[in-house]
């Protein structure tokens, strides 16, 4: 079975060469110690988020902390293109199982997308907690799926910003179950960041699929069959994934 992995302070893991001796501490250490129960002797993985990972024995354990002796340091490069995903606010919790999701199948930012159709609706003291909520959605998949970097947590945006984004973008993909070319043959580039937008349950309305189009996003179809809010994205994630990283 794969080590644990665990979420370090990024400068210890910076500086930990191989025999060096590296603390995990806080929340994190508080969990490798009491409810993972990492005894001496055992191998555990700390990443610093940003594509940097060291494998480590550990040596001493207490209530709230785990030290361990480096094994092994890995470095992950930063991925090319990127994979943004855009996901519309739903109700329920679904919009967190699509982050939940696409974390573990490699995504490398997710936004929140406050789309005219969405039922919930993030403002003030509530977005700056639903905020949270996915970020930390993203650090738990994150340290499950064993990835050695986090996915970058973006604030709401709303369409104008979004028409932005799409602009500044190597390419963006709108999933819509009208458009006629299929995700599978989209010819991806070779760099930069390439959008995946997924609407609300009610549908992007025309307002916003026209704006995105002009800013020059294409709209693209998964297949014959209509994908709930929670699961377009990551099916999505996983076609994109299956032709530029899992060869």
């Amino acid at each position: 079975m794969t080590h644990q992995l665990f979420l370090g302070e990024p400068s210890a893991v910076a500086g930990a060469e191989v025999g060096a001796s590296v603390l995990l501490e806080g929340d994190e250490g508080r969990h490798a110690a009491t409810v993972v129960r990492i005894r001496p002797g055992e191998h555990y993985f700390v990443a610093d988020g940003a594509g940097r990972r060291v494998l480590l024995e550990a040596t001493d354990v207490d209530r709230g902390w785990v030290r361990g002796r480096v094994v092994e340091v890995s470095e992950e490069a930063e991925p090319a293109p990127r994979l943004v995903l855009v996901q519309a606010l739903a109700k329920g919790d679904r919009d967190e199982q699509a982050v939940e999701a696409a974390t573990e199948l490699g995504v490398d930012e997710v936004v929140p997308w406050q789309a005219e159709r969405s039922v919930v609706v993030w403002r003030g003291d509530r977005a700056a907690k639903s905020l949270a909520k996915w970020a930390a959605v993203v650090a738990r998949a994150t340290k499950q799926s064993r990835r050695s970097r986090m996915p970058v947590t973006s604030p709401a945006v709303g369409l104008a910003p979004l028409v932005a984004r799409v602009g500044e973008a190597a390419l963006t993909l709108v999933l819509h179950e009208g458009a006629t070319e299929p995700l599978a043959s989209v010819e991806l580039p070779a760099s930069g960041d390439v959008l995946v937008v997924v609407g609300p349950e009610g549908g992007i309305t025309d307002r916003e699929i026209e704006a995105l189009t002009v800013a020059g996003a294409r709209p693209v179809r998964l297949g014959s069959t209509i994908l709930r809010a929670s699961s377009a994205g990551p099916a999505a994630l996983a076609v994109l994934s299956a032709r530029t990283r899992w060869t």
